[in-house]
């Protein structure tokens, strides 16, 4: 990804106003994969959706007229999760799909995600050759070859559908009382309907976007308005996703959280004991060891891709895989849909759950998780390479390593998304576990400061 200017481990994002994060930029980026797709599949249509942030409505004019200036028909349709996008393109038979969201980030950072035609995220050359066209001077095709724009109303429907039609058990969730938080995120208006119509009594939180609220102090990067719902309702258990909707974290009633490592494990054990499991379970850098362990302990085996989805998504095609995923809760079941997407996997949990007749806390109480900690160091200067490869950073890295043996791991990696340096040391013994952590972190901190 090094000799990339914009794109990164998961598209392009950044704060709204800076950088590539402006209208100007938009309408280039636009007209640059038209103009790619003008020239690699003649004349082309893609859709475009976005999360609820404010600044969505600003960058989807911009690309639709970047689009039309290419001669590209446009397919908009609003306010929808990532993996709707995904879906939608493949239905649509369009080339390429367009989500404006920048995750599970504030309001004020907004980004874009890129899909083919096949509902996967766009390969490396795709992305590439984008970025080598941005260099060029826009141009506009001729008056009668510009493209056509028209909002598609059902997308919300088509998707729901498409949904409840990866819930393959014959036992409907009635009876099922859940809480799911939408983080005030893409999946508001469609979430809760999922649920609803395959039979749950669903309690909705952070279902009320205003532009400005997404992810705030809800969703699957805070889990306490959730758990604390949970608990006093006395449901069975909740489930959370972020602001685009690609991951899903889950509560079990006694608010304890269930992540993405816990549901691959869940999704695959099944998948296993059904005879439905095929290739390896791809995992990443940052899995659990103890996620590992317990799959191989069912004969599964384990492999560990790059941090992110898309790397994940790669290691899962090379080895003819169907689960993986990732413990901030993206979750690929390519048995069922193309990409992490976080309604359909927590409705694969549920199936489990209802065919089995266990509890969410039964089906993970097997899995031993090891003490893990993740400390994010903030840059407020410097290459993240470098400060990285700093020889006091590599020494403290080297010391934790030494400590901790085989009973442990340390992994230190800068962030695709953000200037943060992660952090992430796993072992035995909490407390060391903690004190490890921090002495690499301290260690990059004074790295960055010079």
């Amino acid at each position: 990804m090094s000799n990339r200017r914009y794109f990164g481990t998961d598209g392009i994002r950044g704060r709204v106003g800076q950088g590539a994060m402006t209208p100007d930029f938009m309408l280039r980026l636009g007209w640059a994969v038209g103009e790619h797709l003008r020239h690699t599949s003649g004349r082309s249509k893609v859709v475009i959706g976005k999360d609820t942030r404010l600044s969505g409505y600003l960058f989807e004019s911009a690309l639709e007229a970047g689009f039309a200036s290419a001669g590209i028909d446009v397919l908009l349709v609003g306010p929808m999760p990532t993996p709707a996008i995904a879906y939608l393109t493949s239905t649509f038979r369009a080339q390429v799909g367009v989500v404006v969201s920048a995750s599970h980030n504030p309001h004020y950072d907004n980004g874009i995600k890129l899909f083919g035609a096949n509902g996967r995220k766009l390969p490396d050359a795709d992305e590439l050759a984008i970025e080598a066209a941005l260099d060029q001077p826009m141009t506009c095709v001729a008056p009668e070859a510009v493209g056509r724009a028209r909002r598609i109303v059902d997308a919300g429907g088509r998707y729901v559908e498409f949904c409840k039609s990866t819930y393959r058990s014959p036992a409907a969730l009635h009876g099922l009382r859940v809480a799911v938080d939408c983080g005030n995120g893409a999946t508001y208006h469609v979430a809760g309907d999922v649920l609803r119509e395959l039979g749950a009594q669903v309690t909705e939180l952070a279902v009320r976007p205003d532009g400005f609220n997404i992810n705030q102090g809800c969703g699957a990067t805070d889990l306490a308005l959730l758990q604390r719902t949970v608990q006093e309702q006395q449901l069975d258990l909740g489930i959370a996703f972020d602001g685009d909707g690609d991951r899903c974290m889950m509560v079990t009633r006694s608010g304890q959280v269930v992540d993405g490592d816990q549901l691959v494990y869940v999704i695959a054990s099944s998948r296993k004991a059904r005879k439905k499991l095929r290739g390896p379970v791809v995992g990443t850098l940052m899995t659990n060891l103890g996620v590992e362990q317990a799959l191989n302990q069912q004969g599964i085996d384990f492999i560990r891709a790059k941090v992110g989805d898309r790397y994940v998504m790669e290691q899962l095609v090379a080895h003819d895989g169907l689960i993986g995923g990732e413990s901030s809760g993206h979750v690929i079941c390519l048995d069922r849909t193309s990409t992490g997407d976080g309604i359909v996997t927590a409705l694969q949990a549920l199936a489990v759950i209802m065919n089995s007749g266990r509890s969410l806390e039964e089906l993970i109480e097997p899995l031993h998780l090891y003490p893990q900690l993740l400390v994010n160091v903030r840059l407020d200067a410097g290459d993240a390479a470098a400060i990285m490869a700093d020889p006091a950073v590599q020494a403290a890295k080297q010391a934790v390593e030494q400590a901790l043996g085989t009973a442990g791991r340390v992994l230190l990696r800068p962030s695709g998304t953000e200037p943060v340096i992660r952090v992430m040391v796993e072992g035995e013994d909490g407390a060391q576990v903690k004190q490890h952590a921090e002495s690499i972190a301290d260690a990059v901190r004074q790295a960055s400061a010079g």
